[in-house]
Parts: C-alpha cells; sequence; structure tokens
C-alpha cells in the first residue's frame, strides 16, 4: 500500500510476503506475546498458549501453498489482531479460525477447550464449506449473511475475518491466477467496504491497494511509476509546505503534527476512470495532514491555511460538524499552493486521527465484557437494516448484488425541512430520501421539493440539498422507480409491492389460461376438487394451486404441461423435467430479429417459449447469464453484471437458470468507449489492436473532449466470446494515452 508519508518507499510490485520457515513459528508466537503484554499487561496469556498448541497440532501435517507450514498463516491472522489492540479472546479465535474448517476439529470441541466466546467467534468466522449449494455465488452469498449475521453479535467476528483476509492478500502471490482474482475481487467488492463502513482506514487501503495490484496489474504498474516519477519533486514540494505551515501555526500558537503524504495507488486509479483524466490532473495527489490538539483549534488552522493560500471553491469538507457514517472526522480543503501545485490539506485532532485509522477498533473496550456494537452505533446501523432486509431475499444474485450497492460509502449530505441530516449514497433520488425517512412516506411519495423547487422523482440529490417530500394517500410506488432508486431500503420495499401486486395479477392470468385450455381439451376442471390441484401443485414443487397459477401466469409452464398431470388419460403426458433440455438459437436484441450466430443457450423445463439475448445488455459467449421470463415475448438473456438486472428480477418467480449450450461460428455485435489523449497516430493504434486480433469493426466515431484535453473514439466492434473482448480490452489499455476503455451496454 502507498505510504502515507511522502518519504516513505514505495512498495515492491505484487508484494509477497516470503514463507515462514517452519522452525520460526514458536518465536512467531513468542513475539506475539510480546506484543500483547506491551497493551495489556495484565491479562492471563495463558488460554492463548493453549489455542496456539490446539491449533498447531491439529495443522502440524498442513502446508500452506507458499510451502510454509500452515500454523504460519493463523500466526500472523493473531499478529495483525494484536497490531489492532484486540483483546485474548479475538486473538483466540484468530489462533483457532481455521480448524473446524480444514481439519477434523467440531465447533463443540473448540467450545469444550475454549469455552462459548471463542466458540461462537470461530463459528462466525468459519465459512459454510460442508454444505451443498448449486453455485460458487450462492456458497458465497451463504457465507456473507452467515459473517454478517455472527458480526452484529460479537464485532470481533469481523475483526479476525478482516485480520484473515489481509494476511491472505499480502501472500496472495503464491495462488494461481484465477484464484488470485477471485479473492482479490471478493476483497474490493466486499471485504473492504466493510473495513470502511466500520471506520477502519488503514485496513481498507492495504486491502484496496493489494487486490488493484491483481486485478489491474498493468494500470497498477503505470500509477505507481507515474507517481514515483514525481516523487522527488513531490518530497521537495511537500517539505516546504510543511515548513512553512509549521512557522504560520507556531506564529498563531497552535500545537500540531504535521504529516505529508502522496494518494494511494487504487484511489488515483479511481479518480482517473470516474473522471476520464490522466494524473497531471489529480490535484489531491498530494495532501497534508495536520494533527491538533483541539476541534477549536481544527478550525485555527483552516483559517491559518486560507490566510495563506487561496482555497478551490467547493473543495472545504467540514467532516467535524457533519461526520460521515462511519464515524469519520476531519476538515478537507484543497488550496493553490505558491508555483500554483493543488493540494489537500486535512485537519483533525489525535482522537479523530484514531478513529479514522483504526475505526471500532479504536473504540471498543471489551474488558468492560461488551462484545457487540451499542445499539445506537452509527458505524453499524447500516449493518442493523441489512439484517432487516435480507431475510426476505433469498435469491444469492439479488443479495450479493444488494449487498455490494449498500456496502459503498455514502456521499450526499442532504436535510429535511426541519434541518435534520439524512446520509445517501451517490445520486440518490427523492425516492430515497422518502424511504430512508419511513417506508409509507416513500410508498406514497407523489412528488418532491428540492430547495423550495419541485423536480422530477428520478432527480440526483446534492450535497446540502433541503428535500421536501409530497404524499398523497393510497398511492402506491412504481415498477419504474426502480430504475433510478440507490439504496436496498428502496429497492427491496417497492420490490415487494411490485411483487405482491405482480402476483395477482399472475394468478388471475394463470387460472383463465388454464381453464381456456382445459376447454380445447374438453377437461372439465369444475368437476376436480381442490384436493387434486393441490397434489399437482406439489409435483411441480409448490404448496399451493395459487402459487401453480401464478407459475402459469408468469410463463413458467405451459397449460398442457398442467392439465397432463390433472387429466393424463385426455392430455398427452409432458411432465416437467420429462422433456430433453430444450435447446434454442438465442435471438439478439428482441423476439423476431434475425439472430446473430448459431450460439444457444439451454433451458430446463420451458418447451415453447422464444429465448432472445436481450437489446439492454447484449451478452456474449463466455459471459454469466440469467434468464427472465416476460409474459408474452419468451425469456429474455440478460448478463448477470448488467444494470437492469436487478430492476426486472423483483420477482424470483420470473427468473429462470439458463447457459450457453456451444459456441458459434459467427461474432457478437459489442459497444466500446475508449477515452484518450488527444494526439496524432492514436486511432491507428487502437484499429492496429482490433486488426491483430481480427475483430471486424462495424462503426467507429471520434470526437475530442476540450474539458479533459482528450478524446471519445467510440466504436461497434464483433467479439467471438468474452475471453476475446477482455483480451482487445486489455491491449487498448496498454496503448500510452488510453486514459479508459469500457463497455457501453445501452
Amino acid at each position: 500500500m502507498l505510504p502515507e508519508s511522502a518519504s516513505a518507499p514505495d512498495p515492491p510490485l505484487l508484494p509477497v510476503s516470503p514463507p515462514v520457515p517452519p522452525d520460526t513459528v514458536g518465536k512467531l508466537y513468542s513475539e506475539l506475546e510480546d506484543k500483547i503484554r506491551e497493551y495489556r499487561p495484565k491479562d492471563d496469556l495463558a488460554p492463548l498458549r493453549k489455542a496456539f498448541e490446539f491449533a498447531r497440532r491439529y495443522h502440524q501435517d498442513q502446508t500452506r501453498d507458499s510451502g510454509e507450514p500452515y500454523m504460519a498463516h493463523p500466526v500472523m491472522v493473531a499478529h495483525i489482531l494484536a497490531d489492532m489492540r484486540m483483546d485474548v479472546v479475538a486473538m483466540e479465535t484468530g489462533l483457532l479460525h481455521d480448524v473446524v474448517e480444514d481439519t477434523s476439529v467440531t465447533v463443540d470441541q473448540v467450545r469444550k477447550e475454549f469455552g462459548d466466546e471463542v466458540a461462537r467467534c470461530v463459528d462466525g468466522v468459519t465459512k459454510l464449506a460442508k454444505l451443498d449449494f448449486s453455485s460458487a455465488e450462492e456458497r458465497q452469498a451463504e457465507s456473507v449473511r452467515k459473517m454478517l449475521l455472527a458480526m452484529v453479535e460479537d464485532i470481533r467476528v469481523i475483526m479476525v475475518k478482516l485480520a484473515d483476509r489481509l494476511h491472505n492478500m499480502r501472500t496472495l502471490g503464491y495462488l494461481s491466477p484465477e484464484r488470485r482474482e477471485r479473492i482479490a475481487r471478493e476483497t474490493i467488492e466486499i471485504y473492504a467496504p466493510i473495513a470502511h463502513r466500520l471506520g477502519m482506514g488503514k485496513v481498507r487501503n492495504e486491502l484496496e491497494d493489494l487486490a488493484f495490484q491483481h486485478l489491474e496489474p498493468d494500470a497498477y504498474k503505470e500509477i505507481v511509476a507515474a507517481i514515483e516519477n514525481r516523487r522527488h519533486s513531490n518530497q521537495e514540494f511537500l517539505g516546504e509546505i510543511r515548513q512553512t505551515v509549521e512557522a504560520e501555526l507556531r506564529r498563531e500558537g497552535i500545537p500540531a503534527r504535521i504529516d505529508g503524504r502522496v494518494k494511494r495507488p487504487y484511489s488515483v486509479f479511481q479518480k482517473l476512470r470516474r473522471q476520464k483524466i490522466t494524473v497531471d490532473q489529480v490535484y489531491d495527489l498530494m495532501a497534508l495532514r495536520i494533527v491538533t490538539d483541539s476541534v477549536k483549534n481544527c478550525y485555527a488552522a483552516l483559517g491559518v491555511i486560507h490566510n495563506k493560500w487561496r482555497p478551490i471553491p467547493g473543495r472545504i469538507k467540514d467532516f467535524i460538524a457533519i461526520p460521515r457514517p462511519n464515524l469519520y472526522q476531519s476538515l478537507h480543503t484543497s488550496v493553490v499552493g505558491p508555483q500554483g501545485q493543488t493540494f489537500e490539506v486535512q485537519i483533525r485532532t489525535e482522537e479523530m486521527h484514531r478513529i479514522a485509522e483504526e475505526g471500532i477498533a479504536a473504540h471498543w473496550k471489551y474488558k468492560e465484557g461488551r462484545k457487540g456494537p451499542a445499539a445506537d452505533d452509527q458505524r453499524i446501523t447500516w449493518l442493523r437494516h441489512l439484517i432487516e432486509w435480507q431475510r426476505d431475499v433469498q435469491d444469492s444474485t439479488e443479495f450479493m448484488s444488494t449487498l455490494k450497492v449498500d456496502l459503498y460509502p455514502e456521499e450526499v449530505y442532504t436535510f429535511t425541512p426541519r434541518g435534520k441530516v439524512l446520509v445517501l449514497p451517490r445520486d440518490a433520488s427523492p425516492i430515497d430520501f422518502a424511504y430512508a425517512i419511513h417506508s409509507d412516506v416513500g410508498a406514497t411519495c407523489t412528488g418532491a421539493k428540492v430547495n423550495g423547487r419541485i423536480v422530477p422523482l428520478r432527480s440526483a440529490l446534492k450535497n446540502g440539498d433541503v428535500v421536501e417530500i409530497v404524499t398523497q394517500s393510497g398511492h402506491v410506488p412504481s415498477k419504474d422507480w426502480l430504475g433510478f432508486v440507490k439504496t436496498a431500503r428502496a429497492r427491496n420495499k417497492i420490490k415487494h409491492v411490485i411483487n405482491a401486486s405482480e402476483r395477482i395479477k399472475a394468478i388471475d392470468i394463470g387460472e383463465k389460461y388454464l381453464e381456456k385450455e382445459a376447454r380445447r381439451f374438453g377437461v372439465q376442471l369444475g368437476k376436480i376438487g381442490k384436493g387434486e390441484l393441490e397434489k399437482t401443485a406439489a409435483a411441480y414443487g409448490y404448496s399451493k394451486a395459487e402459487d401453480l397459477y401464478a407459475a402459469l401466469g408468469y410463463g413458467r409452464y405451459s397449460a398442457r404441461q398442467i392439465l397432463s398431470k390433472i387429466a393424463p388419460e385426455i392430455v398427452a403426458e409432458e411432465a416437467p423435467g420429462s422433456k430433453p433440455v430444450l435447446e434454442v438459437p438465442v435471438q439478439s436484441g428482441a423476439p423476431g430479429r434475425q439472430h446473430d450466430g448459431d450460439a444457444v443457450v439451454k433451458v430446463r423445463g420451458i418447451d415453447d417459449l422464444l429465448v432472445y439475448r436481450a437489446g439492454c445488455c447484449n451478452p456474449i459467449h463466455g459471459e454469466a447469464i440469467v434468464g427472465y421470463v416476460t409474459r408474452g415475448k419468451g425469456v429474455a438473456v440478460h448478463s448477470k453484471t448488467c444494470p437492469n438486472v436487478q430492476n426486472l428480477m423483483y420477482d424470483a418467480e420470473r427468473k429462470i437458470e439458463v447457459e450457453w449450450a456451444r459456441a458459434g461460428d459467427d461474432s457478437f455485435p459489442v459497444r466500446i468507449a475508449v477515452h484518450t489523449d488527444d494526439r496524432p497516430g492514436m486511432l491507428n493504434q487502437l484499429t492496429s489492436v482490433l486488426f491483430d486480433e481480427s475483430a471486424n469493426i462495424r462503426s467507429l466515431e471520434a470526437k475530442t473532449n476540450l474539458d479533459h484535453e482528450g478524446a471519445l473514439v467510440e466504436m461497434t466492434v464483433d467479439v467471438r466470446d468474452k475471453k476475446q473482448l477482455e483480451k482487445l480490452v486489455s491491449a487498448m489499455r496498454r496503448i500510452s494515452g488510453v486514459r479508459d476503455v469500457e463497455r457501453l451496454l445501452h
């Protein structure tokens, strides 16, 4: 991870911790005890020694991918927990965290040897490895669910999990490329955001930078090289600024400790991708951090900085008056330096700095016997909301997608007319605001005023907006709202109402559909008892006849299939699963269009529905896909990463499993946008990449972007599959001057 101090050296690319020799595990443990005694001198470490010997006995024949003894990993996890200044129970859990998952030890054994507290924590950290799941995604979703539930009961569960993940990331270089990518992706999407939400800036920063190195190695090397090229001049500049600030603060009698830092590689990468700019245009690449003794002196120091250098409008943020949801507090300002360079200044107290670095770990007092978070702790209110809605979410894809959205840091601070602050995600809408007040306010929302003016409900709220919600009794949420709401709370409340409404319609349609088909075959449904219908429903996996009618209404089964069960002597047998898997040519964009390839998808249990690639994302062979039954149109096949998937999947009844059956000889059209520097020869280099990969260009348009002194090239190219697309994108990103390459889904 890039250091906080500008004078510290950069980490090597893809750093790998050296393997621990077998004879040094005991020494590592002794060092752990020494470390703990420094900050917990009165604690009895006998239980910790017992946990070490117990774990070493059961892990003794196991080795890691690096070749080192497996026991080195639990000891290093305990070291990380000691660095967080955790208690002995947390470190016992760190030493024992893999014994249930990777050895013959059971949770009951752990409870017998080490007590309920340690057993509960070890069980919370243990993955659901021994249960049978239909997909890796489902396993991941259930493991995360279990971890979050355990985390509410005892926050030490997530501390151990984060320490475990941090050490695994430090030694990730020993794994295969596929496992590296999977673990790094999970780290950056789930574990780093959880660390952020708990205010653990130090852990989050290292997790993000380590994951970034493995997910985007070329971009990482380029950014680190750009920072390294400026290191000498940056150090000189920060040194001069630091001396000036020290002198100014001394003159005003403000005690302070001042550090310089260069922005982290992953943070730079995010800004470059988001704003489509170059490293030269990152204004807060350099920063000065002033740590003083009181809130009063924080504001006094801000005044000193603004008197000395001109502040940049819109770049002053007061997180002391309005802390972030993870309780982060600091003053941020960006100013123009003596030679026109811009730099950021962060001002905080020592306590604020400790909370910013360590978050919830700095705050927990286990000696008082408190294991879980207090009911009003803001850092985990999001987690309590998460637990509320996750109980109703059965679909693993939906759970993980919503979790990832909910873990992202809040950005927008809005106000009710009475001055109450509501913190919402970036680009949140008035609908999100309404649901944040109360579910009933959200459901009955018909309009909104922002800063006294009526605005559309899909408007994006900005910092400082005063929002007033207009409601009308009896109003119900619109399905269209799912297209722009940002919060998990709003999305799930809307889905719940729509699901209930759609289900009523589907039951009615299904009942009429079955009656119509029965008349055609001469089957008299009136003479068939309710018991027979429920027996038929049970054959299809439903508990009630209404559920079967709903499935019919959604289009999951044909009426003839149902009738073949009810009256087999009249209607030919067509039971679910009795026919072989159907292979249907995939059509592009919408039903009835000419398909662009021989690629096929498999659909189980459907025999007379058209299958087509959804026009919103145009999935290509090799991508993870999901089917969605659309009444009257057939099965729409979406990429699982399609933004519309979560909006459409408000009803799990309509989801259907589909998969690519075989690759076709033809290609799939894909739209690509390339953000570049505006320089001669760029277009030639881009087209050369396409030529080398034998990718046909259907259309191409290039235009300059005066705002960012760059250019935008949009093209539609034919690709065979996901692998070829990834190869093209990777090759384009390696071209000097290319800022970003993105696939356009719409």
